[in-house]
Parts: C-alpha cells; sequence; structure tokens
C-alpha cells in the first residue's frame, strides 16, 4: 500500500491507523467472536463481579468492587462523550442489567440506553479480552511501583527531605 499525505505526521497517524484497523481483522479472523459494543460487556463484568463480591469479606471484598468500578468507567466515558447525563445513564445501564439485559449498552449516536445487538453495534471478543488483559497488567505495574516506592523510606520518596525554598 502507498500511503501519502500533507505532512510525515499526517503519513504516520494514517500508517498507524491501518496498522491497528488491520490488527483488528487479524484478530476477528483467528477468533471469529463478537461481543456488543457500547459498554456492554464491561457493565455486564461489573454487575457480575458486585454480585461475586458479596461472598467476601474486607480487602478482597474491596479490590473486586473498585475492579468493578474501573470497569463501569468505559460505559461512563462513552455517556459522557456523546452528551449524556453520565449519572441517569449509568443508573438505567446498571437497571437494564439486573434485568438480565446483559447486552444494553449506550448509544452514542443517539445518546440512549440500548441493545448494541439490535442496532449492530459489536466489538471482536479477541480485542476486548486484550483491552481487559493489558488494562490490568497496566494496573498491577503501578501497585507494584507504588509499593515499591512506599517501602523505599520516609514519606514515600525513596530518598531525603528535600530542602527548604528560599
Amino acid at each position: 500500500m502507498l500511503i501519502r499525505g500533507g505532512s510525515q505526521r499526517v503519513v504516520d497517524e494514517v500508517d498507524r491507523s491501518l496498522h491497528d484497523s488491520l490488527m483488528v481483522v487479524k484478530d476477528v479472523i483467528e477468533k471469529p467472536a463478537v461481543v456488543a459494543g457500547g459498554g456492554a460487556p464491561e457493565e455486564f463484568l461489573a454487575s457480575s463481579l458486585k454480585d461475586w463480591a458479596d461472598r467476601f469479606e474486607g480487602r478482597e471484598q474491596l479490590a473486586i468492587k473498585k475492579y468493578a468500578e474501573a470497569l463501569e468507567i468505559i460505559p461512563l466515558t462513552i455517556a459522557e462523550n456523546a452528551g449524556m447525563d453520565p449519572i441517569n445513564t449509568m443508573v438505567t445501564l446498571r437497571a437494564k442489567h439486573s434485568q438480565g439485559k446483559k447486552w444494553t449498552g449506550i448509544d452514542a449516536r443517539n445518546t440512549r440506553v440500548a441493545d448494541m445487538y439490535t442496532l449492530d453495534i459489536i466489538e471482536p471478543v479477541a480485542v476486548k479480552e486484550q483491552i481487559i488483559k493489558s488494562a490490568t497488567e497496566a494496573a498491577c505495574m503501578i501497585l507494584r511501583i507504588d509499593d515499591v516506592i512506599a517501602s523505599s523510606g520516609k514519606g514515600g520518596r525513596g530518598g531525603p527531605p528535600m530542602p527548604p525554598m528560599g
């Protein structure tokens, strides 16, 4: 393929977008399965995790619930970016999922909560799995780094305190 653009920056961006698109096609060919889009899988996982968290106590329960809240950032962000009221939208989305409507998500085009499958808003499972795995690994790395910093000295700085300015 020949990519042309007005500047090297445009060419680089088109190249990156084309590469990302080809990788999504590759993922779908390797694992031909899809899920609904619009944040529906994330809300389904969050709801399931919140229910599961009730089996635990203490830190484990808190960690599971916080992970569920982190997953809900996806539909919340979609709603905010669509100009929807985020609180009302999330309440409606949670209510639909509690009724067993697991493919309900955020229809950003029509600014409403709707069944994503009936609207043909879908995402490849392989891509969704990779996104969740990568985000989880990144969060774990940050937590490990935070633990190292916190245990490395006074005040979590890892060195002597800074002298006063001035």
